[in-house]
C-alpha cells in the first residue's frame, strides 16, 4: 500500500524542487563566467579585443595596424623595453588610440592577456 499525502503535498513540492535546481544551476553558471579565464582562453580573448589592431601573430603588420599606428608587440626591444605593469595598466586604461578595456574584461583576463603578449616575443 502506498502512503498518500494529504492536499497534495507531492504537486506542490516537486515544482519547488525544479525552481530550487534551475536556481542553483543559474547561480553555478554565473561562478564560472567570473572565475579566472584559462591559460588557452587568452588567445581567444586576445584574437576578439586585439587582434584587429596588432594582428593575430602581434606584429601589426595590417594596413590598419598601420594606419592606427598599432604596436608590433613581438619586437625583443619593446618585450624587454616594458614591464608587465605597463602592459597591464596599457590594457586596462588604454594608451593613444588603444581603447581601455577594464570594464570589458576582468583582471584576470588582463593577467593572462598579459602573459600571452610575452609569449608573442620573437
Amino acid at each position: 500500500m502506498k502512503p498518500r499525502l494529504k492536499n497534495g503535498t507531492v504537486y506542490i513540492a516537486m515544482p519547488a524542487i525544479a525552481i530550487a535546481i534551475f536556481a542553483s544551476a543559474i547561480a553555478m553558471s554565473r561562478n564560472v563566467r567570473a572565475s579566472p579565464t584559462p591559460a588557452g582562453d587568452a588567445r581567444s580573448v586576445y584574437n576578439g579585443k586585439c587582434a584587429s589592431c596588432h594582428g593575430r601573430d602581434g606584429r601589426a603588420r595590417s594596413f590598419h595596424a598601420k594606419h592606427e599606428h598599432a604596436r608590433d608587440l613581438t619586437t625583443a626591444e619593446w618585450q624587454d623595453s616594458v614591464s608587465d605593469e605597463r602592459i597591464y595598466n596599457s590594457i586596462s586604461n588604454g594608451k593613444g588610440k588603444m581603447p581601455g578595456f577594464k570594464k570589458k574584461l576582468s583582471d584576470a583576463q588582463i593577467d593572462e592577456l598579459v602573459s600571452y603578449v610575452r609569449r608573442l616575443r620573437r
